[in-house]
């Protein structure tokens, strides 16, 4: 069974930082395009930021261009998203996920909670 862990998150004040983690397995690490998703307000959980699967291209929902930072840690199979100039609308349950040949796997998700 594949498990994403995912740590990092909490209670910040708006324009503060944080900075999620999810680690995956090595299989999931290398060969599926693994990102942040967030609950959002729709049927279908929202992009935030992911790795292309089968490269380091990344995507980014256009409202965290330029706050936020997707990164990744090869040795620790460890994907990052360092959120900054946190606001109000960012406050929201954030997935892990990977998008692999066969299927996409999920974290059990993460709180983020920006204070104005």
């Amino acid at each position: 069974q594949v498990k994403l862990v995912e740590s990092g998150g909490g209670s910040v004040e708006a324009g503060g930082s944080l900075k999620l983690s999810c680690a995956s397995p090595p299989f999931v690490f290398e060969n599926c395009g693994v990102g942040w998703y967030r609950r959002g307000t729709g049927t279908e959980r929202d992009l935030v930021s992911t790795f292309e699967r089968g490269s380091t291209a990344t995507k980014y929902k256009d409202s965290v261009k330029g706050r936020f930072t997707l990164s990744r840690d090869t040795a620790k199979r460890a994907v990052y998203l360092e959120m900054n100039n946190l606001n109000t609308e960012d406050t929201d349950v954030y997935y892990c996920s990977a998008l692999c040949t066969i299927r996409r796997y999920w974290g059990q998700g993460i709180q983020v909670t920006v204070s104005s």
